[in-house]
């Protein structure tokens, strides 16, 4: 159970008192959040509907790999479209007037699409394992037919951690007047707290990470074998940008991952053996504050690793990109009051002359890109 984090309430035993140092850092975090959710949500969206614009071409041609990454793609998209709902909760200063219910919708949407992009990038990492380590003896679970059903089966599996969530108090009122929503000491009077969220922990974090980072040493090792065999391999550095692009994987989902789950998983240990106080509880909410920012970051990050492995969809981007630049210079010449006829006619020339260049340095490139790749 992800929690994005900071209100204030202590134990929930009736002498307990209240702590009232969890909101010290509203101030900053009032401006800091909000703008680190707005770049994930624009860089995100973006990045990913441009990856869905590239993986559509390729539907009629459908493989495992391809149905495992349009999943992971929907699940960022529909992540992003979570986010203005936190932007705005931020904003006002921890302060959700939208009632229970929404705060409950946008909570499960949030974690849904959290943990259905771990489970297939792990699904993405077995699914290479197989591919390239055992392409014979579990061939039947790449089928695309196996691959669809795999899919709803993650779908619902995830849909099945979260939907506890439902039964949940996850508003409180504080008594500064202000609702909070989705953070964590709303769910300090659920039974057992510590035991379930050291679960979802194991769930949703531990064996993913293992799959995943397993899988992908076992590919690598594979990968430089197979290059000190096959010296065209290793001359075309085709297995050296594979084993990039999986450090890359591996390296983010670590990074962006790994702090949030290891900050739940002392905080509850923690919490069986004794009971934290107030000033461990403030530390632990700013903290989680901090981490769900980093953890998020993987749905804006993603579109980057797409750039550097996905051929069509570097070549979309660019292509992109040039245009946007070409508008520009367009719209320039057209307002320039100082432009010439002349020099209309020699810029005409050029361009005629640089698109032609270009077209042939568009070729080059292209197939120096489908050599290396």
């Amino acid at each position: 159970m992800n929690s994005t984090t900071v209100p204030g309430t202590t134990t929930p035993s009736p002498n307990s008192t209240i702590c009232n140092t969890l909101y010290a850092h509203r101030d900053y975090a009032r401006v800091l959040m909000p703008l680190v959710y707005c770049v994930v949500f624009v860089v995100g969206l973006f990045g990913n509907c441009l990856a869905l614009h590239v993986i559509r071409p390729n539907l009629k041609k459908m493989n495992s790999t391809t149905l495992y990454s349009l999943n992971l793609v929907i699940s960022d998209i529909l992540f992003t479209f979570s986010l203005p709902f936190r932007i705005t909760y931020y904003a006002m200063g921890f302060h959700w007037p939208l009632g229970e219910t929404l705060c409950k919708i946008s909570g499960l949407i949030f974690y849904i699409n959290t943990y259905a992009g771990v489970n297939f990038m792990t699904c993405l990492s077995i699914d290479r394992f197989i591919a390239v380590v055992l392409p014979l003896r579990f061939a039947r679970l790449r089928k695309v037919s196996n691959v669809r059903y795999i899919c709803v089966g993650v779908w619902l599996v995830v849909l099945a951690q979260t939907l506890p969530l439902l039964g949940m108090p996850m508003t409180k009122t504080e008594p500064e007047g202000f609702i909070t929503c989705m953070e964590y000491p709303n769910f300090e009077t659920v039974p057992h707290i510590a035991t379930i969220l050291i679960g979802a922990v194991f769930l949703g974090y531990v064996i993913p990470v293992v799959t995943i980072l397993g899988c992908y040493s076992v590919l690598c090792s594979k990968l430089r074998i197979s290059a000190k065999t096959n010296h065209l391999t290793e001359k075309s550095g085709r297995s050296r940008k594979a084993i990039g692009v999986i450090c890359c994987v591996s390296l983010v989902f670590v990074i962006c991952y790994s702090p949030y789950h290891i900050d739940i998983l002392q905080y509850m240990i923690r919490k069986l053996v004794s009971s934290p106080s107030c000033v461990d509880l403030t530390a632990f909410q700013v903290s989680l504050h901090i981490t769900v920012c980093l953890m998020n970051l993987n749905s804006c990050l993603d579109p980057f690793i797409y750039f550097f492995a996905c051929k069509g969809y570097k070549r979309k981007l660019l292509k992109l990109l040039k245009l946007q630049v070409s508008m520009s210079f367009s719209s320039v010449a057209r307002t320039s009051p100082e432009g010439s006829s002349k020099d209309i006619i020699d810029g005409n020339k050029f361009q005629l002359n640089s698109s032609t260049m270009g077209a042939t340095s568009e070729r080059l490139t292209e197939r120096r890109l489908h050599k290396y790749e």
